[in-house]
């Protein structure tokens, strides 16, 4: 098992290294030229290339990108263009971690509240559809779960902001308050929309895999012979089927990492969330390329983190999957 989690986690280093190439290459592919953007299209060409040499854009990509990556490891992102004044670096405008961390906290807050409701909601949906298989409750929470799947987070969130928040008045449109220092519940409050839009689309793909291999586990001879012998339907649950129906589940869970975090981006712009998804559009529109270097790394890191996670547990749940990794 030891031996099994450490390649797991070499793996996941490689498809990282992997990630910050991909990642520094594509966003240099992007046209435009950020001195041009800082200065504007009416700045002299000296004034350009002076720019370019301070933010170290004049050199070839490869020694952009070893500098880059270097300096990464070590923990320095550099300067964030947009937010800085004449050039950029550690001695001129702001850093890239000071711009990034706040709106990654607010986006972390966000999806966090969304998961832990999501999660759970959706697997005991799962169980008590496939439970209940071929019922109204079964044909409910199927039916309604694959419909609020195929409707883009985007769509749920205009959907939501203008019913229950513009038309209702029953939630506030502005995912964050505007008072200086909100308390906690206050927070709840105001971030229970955008949350709304993500787990309408999370629970439809969520619930189906958890009705599925409840439904595999509830057919399966062992937990038949169990029911014959006597054994309650909330002891089969409890004990055999929601440890074989969770397997696939997590697998999903995992997978849906980055639909949450791409619904992120367009629900934070849709609810004016001081998030990752605005911060990530401007640092593209203003060819930020340490922001936005370092916020999709953020996200490959963060998807390569939970995919890792996912595999460890479902060795860990899976006897068969531990004994072979144990021989």
């Amino acid at each position: 098992m030891g031996k099994y989690v450490l390649k797991r986690i070499g793996l996941a280093l490689v498809t990282i290294f992997l990630i910050t190439a991909a990642i520094f290459f594509m966003t240099h592919v992007l046209p435009g030229n950020p001195a041009e953007r800082i200065l504007g299209n009416t700045a002299e060409r000296a004034n350009v290339i002076a720019l370019e040499k301070a933010l170290g854009v004049d050199k070839p990509l490869l020694t952009q990108y070893w500098k880059w990556l270097s300096d990464t490891v070590r923990g320095d992102l550099g300067g964030s263009i947009q937010f800085s004044v004449g050039a950029i670096g550690t001695e001129f405008g702001t850093p890239v971690t000071e711009v990034l961390l706040p709106a990654l906290g607010y986006s972390l807050r966000l999806a966090a509240f969304a998961f832990i409701f999501v999660v759970p909601l959706s697997i005991a949906g799962g169980v008590l559809a496939g439970v209940n298989r071929g019922k109204k409750i079964d044909r409910i929470l199927t039916v309604g779960g694959l419909s609020a799947a195929v409707v883009p987070e985007f769509v749920w969130a205009v959907i939501l902001a203008f019913v229950v928040g513009v038309q209702l008045g029953w939630l506030p449109v502005n995912a964050y308050p505007d008072s200086p220092d909100p308390g906690f519940f206050t927070v709840i409050h105001h971030l229970i929309l955008p949350a709304l839009a993500l787990m309408l689309v999370l629970f439809g793909y969520i619930s189906r895999i958890a009705r599925a291999g409840v439904i595999e586990a509830y057919d399966s001879d062992y937990v038949r012979t169990a029911v014959l012998k006597g054994l309650s339907q909330r002891k089969a649950v409890t004990r055999h089927i929601l440890r074989n129906a969770l397997l696939p589940t997590i697998a999903v869970v995992a997978s849906q990492v980055p639909y949450l975090i791409g619904g992120l981006v367009a629900v934070e712009i849709v609810f004016n969330y001081p998030g990752f998804g605005g911060l990530l559009l401007d640092s593209v529109n203003y060819r930020d390329y340490p922001v936005l270097q370092a916020s999709v790394l953020i996200i490959g890191t963060v998807i390569v983190t939970v995919q890792l996670i996912a595999d460890v547990l479902f060795a860990v749940l899976n006897p068969r999957i531990r004994q072979k990794l144990e021989q």
